[in-house]
């Protein structure tokens, strides 16, 4: 495999009009029955950005509300032909989750998929934005529309690098959600080099999307690094098991984008040992850490390299990943794509660290983020002099990989000692009896904080908390040994598939 040679494009919009004018008959999009080439996809993009024109959308914000489709995908762009920058909101939030998030955007339109209309629509209207738009997936009277005819992205519809482009929202694990002000230059600036690293070939590949598209490492990882390098993104509307499984082999896919609970799903599969990804290159995960046992049994499985990156919204997704060719560390979440990454003391903020000693992740580079929308105090506290810090604590070893040991807010402090959960949560995958694990901190009153361990078990396995406590008294010191070990049928996921701590600590 060779390296893909181009450099950025201004923005995500231009890698669509140089695909559809060098290969207007490659297949852009996959998504159930419907195939979209790269000049139909052109096509939709221009004829859904002449309908926000007419109703105001330049200058202004769009919402997109979709889950995984080839919808999603149109909206977007057609948002950006527009001169709009597109909000997007994943699909499973609630009306109480969607109002305070619409309210922000002030968006002068929202489209959305109709399944959500009982929910977004009411609070559109409530919002009194001016345009409302609501289309079904896959219906070619929707979004497909325009795909025939012979549409143009204008030239003077392209947008300046230094626009601002998207509006993300974070999690809002602290709080309320705050909006991520990204310009164009900003969503696209990490897409090349990642494209290097994956060693992604120009018009070959064909990445499976399981991952939600509303999310930036989906976004960077698989939609942008398929439109830069003209390749076919096929799309998981919907994720089960058995159904990505199903795509891996008929769609021939070359690299499959996905998260740990979907890598640890699929092996999960009781057809997973009959399986055979010949085509398959790299598997990309991202989202959230994927424990170190589960990336050696996919690895072991499917034959295909795990490749792991890591990144925030306001960083839009990659400030580093692994490389295809090269070393590969385990848990290392691979080499920089930012200009500069440093650790500092995770007190002062200030003290730049030794290489392989442990502190918080600061860097600068294209990828940062304009500011959150509206708060200039919470953008002054995560921009200072120049640096993003990201309140996550890692260290970079000799060869310049990168290793996140967990959240800043994250650790436990116990009788003054650092606990870092993910370290534990590594060793409790590790047992062979052990689905899922979470390990948080609580108060306690003679340690300041205690360690809690909550567990899913695999099916027809059976273990008390004292049988984990003596597991990992053999593998780690007494005092992150967990006080607390809690049995569950199932961890909290966020909307995006990672395991929800905020909900396990209350």
């Amino acid at each position: 495999m060779t390296s893909n040679p181009e450099s950025d494009f201004p923005s995500v919009l231009h890698m669509v009009v140089a695909a559809a004018q060098a290969a207007p008959e490659r297949e852009a999009l996959v998504c159930g029955d419907v195939r979209l080439t790269y000049g139909e996809f052109a096509h939709c993009i221009a004829g859904f950005a002449r309908e926000l024109r007419a109703n105001g959308a330049k200058g202004k914000r769009v919402a997109a509300i979709f889950g995984n489709s080839i919808e999603f995908c149109i909206a977007l762009l057609g948002g950006h032909a527009a001169g709009a920058q597109v909000g997007l909101i994943n699909a499973l939030f609630t009306s109480d989750e969607i109002t305070p998030l619409l309210e922000d955007m002030d968006a002068t339109a929202v489209v959305y998929d109709n399944a959500l209309a009982r929910i977004v629509a009411p609070v559109a209207e409530r919002l009194k934005v001016p345009y409302l738009l609501g289309v079904t997936p896959g219906d070619a009277k929707g979004l497909l529309r325009w795909r025939n005819e012979p549409l143009t992205i204008e030239p003077d519809w392209l947008p300046k690098a230094s626009d601002l482009g998207l509006l993300l929202y974070t999690g809002g694990t602290t709080g309320l959600s705050k909006g991520v002000d990204l310009t164009h230059a900003t969503g696209v600036a990490g897409v090349a080099r990642l494209n290097r690293l994956v060693q992604t070939r120009k018009g070959k590949e064909r990445l499976l999307c399981v991952a939600p598209l509303c999310h930036c490492y989906s976004l960077e990882v698989a939609m942008y690094n398929m439109l830069l390098s003209a390749g076919t993104m096929v799309i998981v509307s919907r994720y089960s098991a058995e159904a990505t499984l199903d795509l891996l082999e008929s769609e021939n896919i070359t690299i499959l984008a996905g998260g740990p609970t979907q890598f640890v799903g699929m092996l999960a599969h009781e057809s997973m040992s009959r399986r055979h990804f010949p085509h398959l290159t790299a598997s990309l995960s991202g989202g959230s850490p994927l424990p170190e046992e589960t990336l050696r049994r996919w690895e072991a499985t499917t034959s295909a390299p795990v490749l792991e990156g890591y990144g925030l919204t306001e960083t839009f997704g990659g400030l580093s990943f692994n490389p295809l060719i090269g070393v590969h560390k385990p848990r290392s979440v691979g080499l920089k794509m930012a200009d500069e990454i440093q650790i500092v003391d995770a007190i002062d903020g200030k003290t730049v660290l030794a290489q392989g000693e442990t502190g918080e992740i600061r860097c600068r580079g294209p990828q940062v983020m304009v500011g959150y929308r509206g708060r200039p105090d919470a953008t002054a506290t995560v921009l200072r002099d120049g640096w993003f810090y990201t309140s996550d604590i890692g260290h970079i070893d000799e060869d310049g990989y990168l290793f996140i040991s967990d959240r800043k807010k994250d650790m436990v402090l116990v009788s003054g000692f650092n606990v870092y959960p993910r370290a534990i949560e590594e060793v409790l995958y590790k047992h062979p009896d052990v689905l899922e694990a979470a390990v948080i901190g609580e108060p306690d009153d003679y340690q300041g904080e205690s360690v809690k361990a909550v567990i899913v078990l695999k099916p027809g396995a059976e273990l008390t908390g004292e049988d984990i406590r003596a597991y990992c008294r053999e593998h780690m010191a007494p005092y992150k040994v967990p006080r607390r070990v809690m049995f569950v049928a199932s961890l909290p996921k966020t909307t995006v598939g990672k395991i929800d701590k905020k909900q396990l600590r209350q």
